[in-house]
């Protein structure tokens, strides 16, 4: 999800292992060209320095397939921007496969710039069964989970257990809990990703999910923001500013601010996607072995996360789309996927990774994030994502900062979110 990416590092990665693998099975459908050939692979910067290797592995088990590695920034939106600036120019593209963030494939979709895929070429009957509809636009699909993510509520265990309490379920215990016992360690309470980015729309979604309501429907035409469910979510995140159990500071937190703040021992909850959890427990860390984590809380009970991750997409001018989709199969091997968890700490999409004893031994937050992946929905569908993602930030962003009440920023929200439909 990055980069430290908001949809939950799931962009930086692209791995290949170092044996060959075949995936045999028509090409892509709607790309130009045929047959196999060399590749260009575009990603968010890759911040764990293991892809490099893996993908030079490839290539020397594939040497009439080589992929070239296009690192674009660690920044989602700026990732997204070089993106679909290359995706415009039609065949002179640079880029064959795309590793994109979940929330963009409605959008990549619609505007034809990735093309729709055989499903009989991927191994998806043994994925989380919540991830396919990450890679759907109009009932095909277009892309292929590779990545998934989903957000996990991180807290001091140490702290927690000195006390005498149980991790909170419901937002009531968290902000009871954020209030009165953080201050007596001298803590901040509760932090999340408040900057106005693509982590601001992720954590209010997620505060609109988890009280019942939704955003967006039928594929972006319809909007549905204008809620009690949403007022409430909205209400939570910018009472937590006013009260000051969020800290002001949150407000300028993205993954890696808001991962440091905790790692360091300054917070006693943090809202992040699993990579934060392996961070903060590892040598070096303030809080190696005093945390835990549970599934996000609700109202009135576990609340419900955002689908994180990425999806892999076949450019409608690859140059070579047969020799795409089999590294695509390749990339969501079981044994790749493996990898993908234990080389980078990413979540896989492989349902069976997570009832693996030994994986759960050595990342025992699998069982939780499973859990949560179960409980977790995508962010809004639209083929106008990135306007949508925009109006959420800047909205939820004046509630957060008092600057517009919750009941007026949902107005305000399904206004511009109906202007967005509209111009579409």
């Amino acid at each position: 999800m990055r980069w430290i990416h908001a949809a939950g590092r799931g962009l930086l990665v692209a791995a290949v292992v170092l044996t060959g693998y075949v995936a045999s099975g028509a090409q892509a459908d709607g790309a130009r060209g045929g047959g196999r050939g060399p590749l260009t692979l575009a990603t968010a910067g890759d911040l764990t320095s293991y892809l490099g290797p893996l993908l030079d592995g490839w290539n020397r088990t594939h040497p009439g397939e080589k992929v070239t590695l296009v690192e674009l920034p660690d920044s989602a939106d700026e990732t997204h921007a070089q993106m679909t600036t290359d995706l415009r120019g039609g065949d002179r593209n640079r880029f064959d496969i795309l590793n994109i963030d979940v929330a963009w494939t409605s959008e990549f979709a619609a505007a034809g710039w990735i093309s729709p895929l055989s499903r009989d070429r991927f191994p998806l009957d043994g994925f989380l069964p919540q991830v396919e509809d990450t890679a759907t636009y109009d009932g095909r699909l277009y892309a292929v989970p590779y990545v998934t993510n989903a957000g996990l509520l991180l807290y001091r265990k140490d702290i927690l257990d000195k006390e005498g309490v149980e991790p909170p379920r419901t937002w009531a215990e968290l902000e009871k809990q954020a209030k009165a016992i953080a201050p007596k360690y001298g803590l901040d309470g509760y932090a999340g990703q408040f900057l106005p980015y693509e982590g601001l729309t992720v954590n209010a979604a997620e505060a609109v999910y988890s009280a019942g309501g939704t955003i967006l429907g039928d594929e972006g035409e319809r909007v549905t923001v204008d809620s009690a469910a949403a007022r409430e979510g909205i209400g939570f995140l910018a009472r937590g500013v006013r009260d000051g159990w969020i800290p002001r500071k949150a407000l300028t937190y993205k993954e890696e601010e808001s991962k440091q703040a905790f790692q360091d021992g300054r917070l006693l909850f943090l809202r992040n996607w699993p990579y934060a959890y392996v961070g903060a427990s590892a040598k070096g860390s303030a809080v190696a072995g005093k945390i835990g984590a549970v599934p996000l809380p609700g109202p009135d009970g576990p609340g419900a996360s955002v689908l994180g991750g990425s999806n892999l997409a076949v450019s409608a001018h690859a140059r070579h789309p047969d020799s795409a989709a089999r590294l695509i199969a390749y990339l969501t091997s079981e044994r790749v996927q493996r990898l993908v968890l234990t080389k980078g700490a990413l979540p896989p999409v492989r349902a069976a990774l997570y009832r693996d004893p030994e994986l759960i031994r050595r990342f025992p937050y699998l069982p939780t994030l499973r859990a949560s992946v179960a409980a977790a929905a995508p962010r809004p569908k639209s083929p106008r994502y990135d306007q949508v993602s925009l109006a959420v930030q800047a909205v939820v962003q004046d509630a957060m900062t008092g600057r517009q009440t919750p009941e007026a920023a949902v107005r305000r929200l399904a206004r511009e979110l109906a202007d967005i439909s509209r111009r579409g």
